[in-house]
Order: C-alpha cells, then structure tokens, then sequence
C-alpha cells in the first residue's frame, strides 16, 4: 500500500512539474479576425517556473475549420494544417515576468481554405524538462475567424 502512494505522489508531482511548464497562445486571442494575405502578430507565452526547460522547436499552423452547423474544428493532434512557421523558440523575459516570443506571420490567401470562416491557430511546442531530460510535445490552439 505504502508504495502505492509513493507511487501516486510522484506520478501527480510529474503532470504538476509538465502542467506548470505548458505555453498558451498570448495573441490572437479567440475569436480574433484574420484577413487573408495581411500580416498578424502571434505570441506563444512560457509560464515562469522552477524547472528549467530546454526549448526544441515549434511549429504554428493554420487549419481551415469545415462550414457546418457544428463548432468543432478538427483535432490538432492529427493535423496542423497550413504551416505558417517551424523553427526555434528563444522565448525573453519581459515586464511583469512575462515570458514569451513574438511573431510576425502572414494569413495564407482564400485558396488554401475553404473561404472566409472559421480557421484553428494551432501551435506544436517540443521542450525537454527535467534531469532525464523527458520530451513534451505540447499542443495550443485557438479557433479564429478568418475574412477577406
């Protein structure tokens, strides 16, 4: 029984140490309109912690949400959809100890989606954590709408 507990103590102690490492998507916020072919601001934001993160890479998509009645937008564990950057993730601080990049990206034209409507932002974020280290794949999305 005790190693049992043991057990769960530092199972829950890992996905706290993961949870208190995960990023959120600062801007666009939800609901934001993105025009095609026009330029917009993405910032991924890093929670501060005690344990040290070592950045791998990311990438940000651009996934065209299907028209119908329904609100759902395809999951980004299986796809990203237009990929609108991949690279590194040099995150800075910033007043009131914020951590975070910014980016500057362009809203593919109409042909890539299905027209104006609603779009899924999607970030993928690889960062090891750990003495391990152990790799995290996390995923951030919002759902924006798009327009001419």
């Amino acid at each position: 029984m005790k190693f049992i507990l043991n057990v769960l103590a530092v199972s829950c102690l890992y996905i706290a140490t993961v949870w208190a490492q995960a990023a959120h998507i600062g801007f666009p916020l939800a609901g934001d309109t993105l025009h095609f072919n026009t330029n917009f601001t993405f910032q991924l934001v890093r929670p501060n912690s005690i344990q040290g993160s070592t950045e791998v890479g990311i990438a940000i998509g651009l996934l065209g949400c299907p028209v119908s009645q329904e609100a759902v937008c395809p999951s980004p564990a299986g796809q990203l959809g237009t990929i609108l950057f991949t690279g590194q993730f040099t995150p800075t601080i910033h007043p009131m100890a914020m951590i975070y990049e910014n980016f500057t990206l362009t809203v593919p034209s109409a042909d890539f989606f299905p027209g104006p409507g609603r779009a899924q932002l999607v970030v993928a974020r690889l960062h090891l954590i750990g003495a391990g280290p152990a790799p995290i794949l996390e995923l951030n999305n919002i759902t924006v709408n798009l327009a001419n």
